[in-house]
């Protein structure tokens, strides 16, 4: 059978996540360690008793846990002050791998630095994937993660196009979910707007040794951090740089994946964008200037149909080429219009730069926004192109605004205002 078909058959056991494209997309080099290096691209096995400790996942009953001494746990910051990133909390969760021993038991610690060899592959080739996700207190003072569940599959998802050793989802959540329960004083006071404790599970290929080649070791980690709004101006439209030069994806690269690899080429573009007082980047790809991604967020313009008597839009690009992260937010957003919304359609369909520009010619661009983990939607008021062109993008008011009215309904499921079983409470 080819490498492909044993993939494709692999996703079709249910091996794989469910709607995962990037191992269609996997070059024929990956593939071949996939299907013939164990245990990369097998399912883990948690019930035969024969089953080698390299394809085994670790469990959540074995998690072994280490308190913080009294004396040494840290202040918590002023909610009101919180800056994105910079505080952590007193514990952090690490489990080991090695291809031989296969996974080692959970350990959650106090929050420490590693001790890493020089050569480790992550240092050199970027053996790296990451999430983002969080847990609120909700105005009930019970504390809620929000799709977890997810975030791990999208990790999974990471994991593979790495060629990184899998795991069991609901093990990894079970891990998490005490990590947080033993940090939840971290977890910000709802009264305070836009506050969390952000949630950063990782995983990093760690065997020293130089060459391009499989990690045969690695650590999964998990770490907290209290976080108020993502950016420091609150809730307010921000202006783009659109320059076609530089692209955050291609077809058949990573794009879809969450890899550190994906991010540090982006740095120093968003810094052009800085320096123009500008506050994002619009990633465009193709001669055509598809619109892809705004900064680290999906992206979704609201249109309005004028050969429907008006009716709006949400257009978003799709999953089907890998240029996009399929993310959690973005995910959200269209099940809760697709799913309790009469006014308004979503659709997942590229849109380029010139449509844009006919859209604003003709009044039916309603508005545009990011959307993402770190701030749930951002609304965009202008784009600068490269020719030095800008283009106003409407900013409707609130009680009118889509980004508005998406970022009330998911924040009051984070929040616990709203009962919904993407909110999961803490232990339940």
């Amino acid at each position: 059978m080819a490498a492909s078909s044993l993939v494709r058959a692999s996703v079709a056991h249910g091996k794989l996540v469910s709607g995962c494209y990037t191992c269609d997309i996997l070059d024929t080099l990956v593939l071949r360690h996939f299907i013939n290096k164990p245990p990369f691209g097998r399912a883990f096995a948690t019930t035969s008793s024969n089953t080698s400790a390299a394809t085994a996942s670790f469990s959540a009953s074995q998690l072994q846990i280490t308190r913080c001494p009294q004396d040494q746990l840290k202040g918590k910051p002023d909610p009101k002050t919180l800056v994105f990133g910079r505080s952590f909390s007193d514990h952090m969760l690490r489990i080991d791998w090695d291809e031989t021993t296969g996974w080692s038991a959970p350990q959650i610690t106090p929050f420490q630095n590693f001790s890493m060899h020089p050569a480790a592959k992550v240092l050199h080739y970027a053996l790296e994937a990451f999430e983002g996700t969080k847990a609120f207190r909700g105005y009930d003072d019970r504390i809620r993660l929000f799709r977890l569940d997810r975030n791990i599959d999208r990790l999974l998802n990471s994991t593979r196009r790495l060629a990184l050793p899998e795991f069991d989802r609901v093990e990894l959540e079970k891990c998490i979910h005490k990590l947080v329960a033993i940090d939840s004083d971290w977890v910000p006071a709802s009264g305070e707007q836009m506050t969390a404790l952000y949630i950063r599970p990782t995983i990093i290929g760690t065997e020293p040794t130089l060459g391009v080649d499989l990690s045969h070791q690695c650590i999964l980690y998990v770490i907290l951090s209290p976080v108020g709004p993502y950016f420091k101006e609150g809730f307010k439209p921000v202006s783009l740089y659109a320059n076609p030069k530089y692209v955050r994806a291609w077809p058949g690269g990573a794009g879809n994946a969450k890899l550190g690899s994906n991010y540090a080429p982006t740095i120093a573009h968003q810094k052009v964008a800085e320096s123009l007082n500008l506050q994002q980047v619009l990633w465009l790809f193709g001669d055509d200037q598809k619109l892809t991604e705004v900064g680290c967020m999906n992206i979704m313009v609201c249109i309005r149909d004028s050969a429907r008597q008006g009716r709006m839009t949400l257009v978003t690009p799709p999953l089907d080429d890998g240029l996009i992260l399929p993310g959690i937010v973005r995910n959200s957003i269209i099940e809760l219009v697709r799913d309790s919304w009469t006014d308004v359609d979503v659709v997942e369909r590229y849109i380029n730069i010139s449509e844009i520009q006919s859209l604003v010619q003709n009044n039916n661009l309603v508005e545009m926004f990011g959307a993402g983990t770190a701030c749930v939607v951002c609304p965009i008021k202008s784009i600068q192109l490269v020719n030095g062109d800008t283009i106003v993008v409407p900013t409707p008011e609130p009680e009118v605004s889509v980004a508005q009215r998406i970022l009330k309904e998911i924040t009051d499921i984070q929040y616990g205002r709203r009962p919904h079983h993407w909110a999961r409470i803490l232990n339940d």
